[in-house]
Order: C-alpha cells, then sequence, then structure tokens
C-alpha cells in the first residue's frame, strides 16, 4: 500500500529544509542539493553541512530447540528487529541519530541523542545513547557476528539517557568516552530515573599500532571500561540465548547502595582473521527480609572468526569480494565463528534466599556458527549453542541446545 500523497510530501518537505535550510528564508541563496547512496540513501547540502541518511535494519529470526525433554524453549520465528535509522548533520557542528525498532508491535526508541562536535579530539553528545561500556553491547546490531550477543552484554548496561564526551586523539590510536548517566540495571534499558543519584560510565581504547597499517598488530585494540553509582532497587534477569531465563532474584530482594562495574576488553583484526573478548564484573548489596549483602555478576566471552572467501574482517562485519549473482557464479562471502561464553552469579545470592525459586547460579556456552554474506546488505547468520547450567548437563535445569538462524537486511 502507498503511503499518503500529504505524508509523502511533507517527509520531502521536511527532508529538504533540512539539507537546505536556505529555502525557508531565501530560495535565490539556496545551494544546489546533492544525493546518491553510501551505506543507506543521502541527501545533502553541496557543502555536506547539512545532510541526512536513511537506513533500515531488518532481522528475522527463527529459534529451534533440540533434546530439550522439560519443554524449555518455545520453537519460533520472529521479527526480532525493524529499525527505520535516521541520522544526519545541522549546520556542520551538530549531528543527530535516531533509531526507533517496531519489532513486537510496539514502538522502542533505542536512540535518539545529538553531538557537538568541536573536533574529532572531543565531542559533546546528550540524549539516549549507549552507555559506553560493554564490547559486545557497543558493536551495531547490523554487525555481530552471532545472532544473540554474549552473556557479558546481561551483565553491561544497554541504553541510558545522559550527556557525555567523547573522542579520537593520534588519530584514533587513543580513543575515549566518559559520561553521566541516569543508571539502568545490569544488562538494561531505560528513559527515566527511580533516584537522585547518577552513575558515572566511562571507557578508553588504546589501538597502539593502529599507524603501522600493514603491519600485522595495526588491528589490535585494547580496552577498559568502568562505572559507579547508586544499585538500582530494580534487580536484573539474565536470559540465555534461547531466551530461557535462567537466573532472577525473588521479588522481595532489592538492590541498594553504591554498585561498581569493571570490565577490561581486548579486538584483534588481522586479514580474514578476526578475535575479541570481554570480561564484566558488577557488584552491588542486595537486601531482603533485613539480611543484606554485597552479590556480584561475573561474565566472560572469548570468540573468533575467519573469512573462508578471504576477505578482511572487522567489527563491522564483511564486505563481498563477489556479491551474490548466481548468474556469474558469483556467492558473496563465508565467514564461520566460535565463541565460549559464560556467566556466574555469586553463591551468596542462593545461600541468603536472594535467588527466585529454581534460578540457575551458573551458565556456560559454546557456539559455533557460519555467517553468509551475500553482499554488503543482505546476510545469513547459522548459530548452533549449547548450555550447561550449573556445570550439570541433566539437571535440575537441562542443558539448552538451539539452532539459531537470522536473515538480515541492513544499511
Amino acid at each position: 500500500m502507498n503511503p499518503p500523497r500529504s505524508i509523502v510530501a511533507t517527509l520531502a518537505v521536511a527532508a529538504a529544509i533540512l539539507v537546505r535550510p536556505s529555502l525557508a528564508w531565501s530560495q535565490a541563496d539556496s545551494p544546489p542539493l546533492a544525493a546518491g547512496w553510501q551505506d543507506g540513501f543521502f541527501v545533502q547540502s553541496a557543502n555536506a553541512d547539512y545532510r541526512l541518511q536513511l537506513g533500515l535494519l531488518l532481522q528475522f529470526d527463527q529459534r529451534w530447540a533440540f533434546d530439550d525433554p522439560q519443554n524449555a524453549i518455545t520453537n519460533t520465528f520472529t521479527l526480532r528487529r525493524i529499525r527505520p535509522i535516521l541520522q544526519g548533520r545541522v549546520a556542520r557542528y551538530f549531528d543527530f541519530y535516531f533509531n526507533p525498532d517496531f519489532a513486537g508491535a510496539i514502538v522502542n526508541i533505542r536512540d535518539a541523542y545529538v553531538d557537538t562536535r568541536f573536533s574529532n579530539a572531543f565531542r559533546v553528545r546528550v540524549g539516549k545513547a549507549k552507555a559506553p561500556f560493554g564490547l559486545e553491547r557497543l558493536q551495531g546490531a547490523a554487525f555481530l557476528a552471532f545472532v544473540e550477543r554474549d552473556l557479558p552484554t546481561d551483565v553491561a548496561p544497554d541504553r541510558d539517557v545522559g550527556v557525555q564526551v567523547l573522542g579520537d586523539l593520534s588519530g584514533g590510536v587513543f580513543s575515549y568516552q566518559a559520561g553521566v548517566f541516569n543508571g539502568v540495571v545490569d544488562g538494561g534499558s531505560s528513559e527515566g530515573d527511580t533516584n537522585d543519584g547518577k552513575d558515572l560510565v566511562a571507557r578508553v581504547v588504546v589501538r597502539p599500532f593502529l599507524k603501522k597499517a600493514s603491519g600485522p598488530l595495526a588491528g589490535l585494540g585494547l580496552a577498559l571500561a568502568g562505572s559507579s553509582g547508586p544499585q538500582p532497587t530494580a534487580l536484573p534477569l539474565f536470559p540465555s540465548s534461547g531466551r530461557q531465563i535462567f537466573f532472577a532474584y525473588d521479588h522481595a530482594a532489592v538492590g541498594e547502595g553504591v554498585r561498581t562495574r569493571y570490565s577490561p576488553q581486548y579486538f584483534y583484526y588481522y586479514k580474514a582473521f578476526g578475535s575479541w573478548g570481554e570480561y564484566v564484573h558488577s557488584e552491588g548489596t542486595v537486601t531482603k527480609g533485613g539480611v543484606s549483602d554485597d552479590i556480584a555478576h561475573q561474565s566472560l566471552m572469548i570468540a573468533g572468526s575467519i573469512v573462508v572467501t578471504g576477505e578482511a574482517a572487522s567489527d563491522h562485519g564483511v564486505r563481498p569480494k563477489n556479491p551474490f549473482d548466481p548468474a556469474h557464479h558469483a556467492w558473496g562471502a563465508l565467514q564461520l565463528t566460535g565463541r565460549y561464553h559464560r556467566l556466574t552469579v555469586d553463591p551468596k545470592a542462593v545461600s541468603l534466599g536472594f535467588a527466585a525459586a529454581g534460578a540457575s547460579r551458573e551458565a556456560r556456552a559454546f557456539t559455533i556458527g557460519a555467517n553468509w554474506y551475500l553482499n554488503p546488505i543482505i546476510k545469513w547468520v547459522f548459530d548452533v549453542e549449547r548450555t550447561v547450567f550449573d556445570g550439570n548437563p541433566t539437571g535440575p535445569r537441562h542443558a539448552e541446545n538451539v539452532f539459531l538462524m537470522r536473515n538480515q537486511i541492513g544499511f
């Protein structure tokens, strides 16, 4: 169904005013517009001071469990992400990013922020954005090597509202982000706050050999992230890749005091090979029935990939040398992946009665997969993952065995 002409006309006028603002005042002074395709459709002023770029992320997922005697996993097809993306620039120094999600038949504003660029070394970002913390969380959903993010992502913060400064120094050898945010529960996202305190979050990245572009260590990066702030009253719950909640707190348990997190991380890309990993430690006070103690959540991940068709690996996916074209016997690029990750909750959460009935204190998972990049826009992802809970494959929570598949359109 075509949209009403009035809506199309309104959007066209809005885009024209954004990238060619002088239309609002003087048609004679308006510079010509440029339009084209660069990882998305764009229209901009001739001097690029005004720019609007349209993107799209559609992810159609399948989840299928096998050897599931407890019927813990629901086999399903799902539209995981439906995200039109608008980003651009206004008056040269102001960049914006707007990323809503319509999956699940609801509207969820994932990102909405504005950057003020003083230079490449210093920007100020205001709005809702990813907190500068988790390695895999900071990676765009379109570029994930696996269908589901790693278990450390369940411990790191997701989106939060606040203000941060960020920049790249020495040509990207050193990067930093630091900000003040409302604060969210582990793995959580929020647009509001439940207390007057705020979280301080920061992350630094060093790429020591970046300027030796042809060297084998040019793609090495080391990062360290940390956060501190009031522990939210609400406490987290932790899902597996099969979307099974394996740990949750009792409804009477609440968070209090200060919650701190830290995370060392690394990434390395060289030619067709890639490897990355992170460790996340989160600790705060939990109280129930007059009993209080500090409870830690700890999670670790290490992953690797190899592009068997020879293209370069990166944290922005793979660009096929021979995009899919059966008529010319071109089939795109193929990447093989593997990952080990685990999440452990402090034993005191169980012994002190903070955990909900039936909660598993630990999950250990191993994933193998293949990514088929038909072209820079279309990607298929195939994963098989086995997760063992509390070190016991047969009980009380049976080991989880899932096949995950994704068809993606992203630009």
